[in-house]
């Protein structure tokens, strides 16, 4: 691949992001950042013109955020809602800018990132592996740290996720089959061992969601668009009827029971201002987030054992600890039923843009899983990481061509034209 390729940049991030992810995740935002940058900057010269921003999700996504910052009007915070309104619209504009120039990229560059896109992963699976296996040398030894403390293995969780995004876009690279198989095992298998619940479930339901995109490709697109929008427009009433049954968080992990009390909260907040929201990033400073849970709150999902009033009368155990971990109800909380309604258009018009390519669709699911049970939202690693994650989508090679690993050297082939056998 020519370095002057548009592609170049996103290919040789793919490379490095799954690696750098384990090391330090925060690398994310600003690796991604030069990339978009410069894969619009190779565009231009390459083109001789800047490349324009277009398609339904970008504009779906600068009404969502446009609607962001106008809610530093009533925002706890109104600097700081209006500040990231910006930025988020802004790297919604490069971000688009540069999937467009990926798109247009030659053939040969985009066989090219997604072979670097599956060798990125699986050295970041390995890398991983070896880390977790060593009781986090690797990353204590990245902190200047000679031991590492017990908090550091939870920090390889963002890693997990990473992996668990791009494993649907990494089995589509033209590899042989095995290769794919010891991929998709390997990526599995260090999910499943390393401490990230969501990223676990993320992994196996984006492979899942590939796999019957291959299949049934209308249905699917159908059944995840139709799903995610109605997850986030019916959030408050879904997940309101979910705590209010009488469910048991007593059987679950204390971290997983601390989502619940932590979502229960949000929906209270929610409740005071369901139109509009108390505006963008204010999940941070709302009312009474900094509390830990009253009694009423314990009872009613059962957390009653002594294990349970020790952990949750921690000064830690906060009713919402910075985001509600739920991309909906996080959405609803700040930017309420307007914010809803445009948040569903968004997911609407991106499983619109997937609806083609199975590795796409099934990249989406597993975003929408981690999305709806961590991390903030706005966050700007995961942002960095949505942006190049449909820029890797529409790298993906259009035409046919030799699998590395299944004998003989790789080389592209032209595509039979539209039409014929």
């Amino acid at each position: 691949m020519s370095r002057t390729s548009p592609a170049f940049p996103i290919a040789l991030l793919l490379l490095v992001m799954p690696a750098a992810s384990v090391l330090q995740f925060r690398a994310i935002a600003p690796l991604a950042l030069v990339a978009l940058v410069a894969t619009v900057v190779l565009a231009w010269r390459a083109e001789k013109r800047p490349p324009a921003p277009r398609g339904a999700p970008l504009w779906a996504a600068l009404a969502l955020f446009g609607w962001a910052a106008l809610s530093a009007l009533w925002a706890l915070e109104p600097k700081r809602a209006l500040l990231d309104a910006l930025s988020l619209g802004g790297f919604a504009l490069l971000g688009a800018a540069a999937a467009g120039a990926v798109a247009r990229a030659e053939d040969a560059a985009k066989h090219r990132l997604a072979l670097w896109l599956a060798a990125g992963l699986a050295a970041g699976v390995e890398l991983a592996a070896i880390d977790y296996a060593t009781g986090n040398a690797l990353r204590a030894a990245v902190r200047g740290l000679r031991e590492a403390p017990a908090t550091l293995g939870f920090g390889i969780k963002p890693a997990i996720t990473v992996f668990a995004v791009l494993l649907p876009l990494a089995l589509a690279a033209p590899i042989a089959l095995w290769m794919r198989a010891a991929l998709a095992i390997a990526a599995v298998a260090v999910a499943l061992w390393l401490p990230a619940e969501s990223a676990k479930l993320a992994i196996l339901a984006g492979l899942a969601g590939g796999g019957i995109a291959a299949l049934a490709p209308r249905l699917t697109f159908r059944l995840v668009a139709a799903g995610l929008a109605a997850v986030i427009l019916a959030a408050p009433p879904l997940f309101g009827a979910v705590l209010g049954s009488g469910f048991n968080a007593e059987r679950l992990p204390p971290s997983a029971a601390h989502r619940l009390v932590i979502w229960d909260f949000a929906l209270e907040r929610i409740a005071d201002r369901p139109i509009a929201g108390w505006g963008l990033e204010a999940s941070r400073a709302v009312p009474g987030g900094r509390d830990v849970a009253p009694e009423r709150t314990l009872q009613r999902l059962h957390l009653t054992s002594p294990a349970s009033r020790d952990w949750f009368g921690r000064s830690a155990a906060q009713r919402l600890p910075l985001h509600p971990h739920n991309g909906p109800l996080q959405v609803w909380l700040e930017l309420g039923l307007i914010g809803a309604v445009l948040a569903a258009a968004l997911v609407v018009t991106l499983a619109a843009a997937a609806r083609h390519r199975p590795a796409s669709m099934g990249a989406l699911v597993a975003a929408a899983v981690v999305g709806g049970l961590s991390y903030g939202v706005w966050q700007g690693w995961w942002i960095a990481l949505l942006l190049v994650l449909i820029a890797a989508a529409n790298g993906l090679p259009r035409r046919s061509a030799a699998p590395v690993g299944a004998g003989g050297a790789s080389a592209v082939r032209p595509s039979p034209a539209p039409g014929s056998p």
